[in-house]
């Protein structure tokens, strides 16, 4: 077992960090003593050192002390070096040293404040940039503005420690990860054609929006069969979507809303027979149901409760992992909500308007709330790819399917989670359904590196 010493300020924040990596991450039997006299973490592997310099919470040893704007990173510097996986790592805090004797390593990079940093997001509490839609964007981002948001740097900085334990002599085993996937669907409509008024305006964007004469002949006609049972809705594409999960023997996660008080809500409502029939379809074969918050539930919990109460009671089963609606999330507060109504997971991190690791992992792990200074109990599994955000950064199938391919890659590498969303409607609105075929791909691809 090491023995971690850690000063004895910012005590909670650093103990979490010492049971994300060494419990979580790498799975180390570890134990911490704290000292009055160190200011730097010190790990002992029986005989052997490695000290991280400590450049952040011994800046800040009050409580909460760090949370400003002014606190974040003015300058990231890239550096290389034999212990790392990836050429010219980011270091946000820290100096560009690292010194390597017999018994003994010292990195003046402190790996504990970038950890730290990415998985709690608190950059977004202090930052208060935010979008139309309220959300924190990526383009207010530390890692946008100093291009590693395609990386999983907090991936990196693990296997740089790692590979500090090796070079000491380290003989035990870390935790042995399996590349995984993980089949999301947000379910946003149920049906492309509800009613008259949804078709009229369906045929007004296929003018306005999508440019065509042609198409809104193309929505009436399909709109009459559907209305004559002759073909079934478009939306309604649960089937198609499990039939493809079952081929590769993976199954699929749907997010329902259930409820809303906003435009952007109500789209269908949970007591619809169809919707019930469709649940119960896809328990009958299966695939899991989850929840998918109204736009206004991610910071109000009362809302958020009554819209599980709601799915639950149409399922009648516990529901116990979902996704927020347009991805709003909002630090730590969210993640507090989902917590309190007893979920074991979500899947929020990811920017909407551009692809990359938001919290720089691709792990799923437990978050720390940064206000009342307590580690939740609820997994994050940062999502890593939204159709939508892939489509309007790609432009064309190919560059698409080379998005997909990168990720892929790169989270087989770390032996990561790679997490998809793809929306039931995706595959027949006319705007993205060329590209459908790339799920199948992206799945087969995923078979293949396993």
């Amino acid at each position: 077992m090491i023995k971690v010493v850690i000063p004895s300020n910012n005590i909670k924040e650093r103990e979490y960090l010492l049971d994300i990596l060494f419990n979580q991450f790498l799975n180390i039997p570890y134990k911490i003593v704290l000292s009055h006299e160190i200011t730097d973490y010190q790990i002992y592997i029986e005989d052997k050192l490695i000290v991280i310099k400590d450049a952040f919470f011994s800046i800040y040893p009050n409580s909460l002390e760090y949370l400003h704007i002014d606190s974040i990173p003015k300058e990231v510097s890239y550096f290389s070096h034999s212990l790392f996986v990836e050429e010219n790592l980011p270091i946000l805090f820290g100096k560009n040293r690292i010194e390597i004797n017999k018994n003994s390593i010292v990195s003046h990079i402190d790996i504990f404040a970038t950890i730290f940093f990415m998985l709690t997001r608190w950059e977004e509490y202090v930052d208060l940039s935010r979008d139309e839609h309220n959300r924190f964007p990526h383009t207010a981002s530390l890692a946008y503005k100093h291009n590693f948001l395609d990386r999983p740097i907090v991936n990196e900085y693990i296997e740089f420690i790692w590979n500090m334990f090796l070079e000491l002599g380290y003989s035990r085993e870390r935790a042995e990860r399996k590349f995984s996937i993980l089949l999301t669907h947000d379910v946003d409509e149920i049906l492309r054609y509800p009613n008259l008024k949804k078709v009229i305006t369906g045929m007004g964007g296929d003018v306005l929006f999508r440019k065509s004469i042609f198409l809104p002949f193309k929505t009436l006609y399909d709109y009459t069969l559907v209305s004559i049972k002759k073909r079934k809705d478009p939306y309604n594409y649960f089937d198609e979507i499990m039939d493809i999960s079952d081929s590769f023997n993976i199954k699929s996660h749907f997010f329902f809303m259930s409820g809303g008080v906003t435009k952007y809500d109500n789209r269908y409502s949970i007591s619809n027979p169809l919707v019930k029939e469709i649940i119960d379809n896809i328990k009958k074969r299966g695939h899991y149901i989850g929840l998918h918050p109204s736009y206004n539930a991610y910071n109000n919990i009362e809302q958020f409760r009554v819209e599980k109460e709601a799915l639950k009671k149409v399922a009648n089963e516990p529901i116990d992992s979902g996704r927020e609606h347009y991805l709003r999330f909002e630090v730590p507060h969210t993640w507090q909500i989902w917590e309190d109504n007893g979920f074991k997971w979500c899947s929020n991190l990811a920017y909407p308007k551009l692809a990359g690791f938001r919290s720089g992992c691709c792990y799923p792990y437990t978050p720390f709330n940064i206000l009342s200074r307590t580690q939740l109990t609820i997994k994050e599994r940062p999502l890593i790819m939204m159709e939508v955000t892939f489509v309007e950064e790609a432009k064309s199938i190919k560059r698409f399917n080379k998005m997909v391919d990168y990720y892929l890659d790169i989270i087989k590498k770390y032996n990561g989670e790679f997490v998809l969303l793809w929306h039931n409607a995706s595959f027949k609105e006319e705007s993205i359904k060329p590209y459908a075929p790339s799920y199948k791909r992206a799945i087969q691809r995923y078979r293949e590196l396993v």
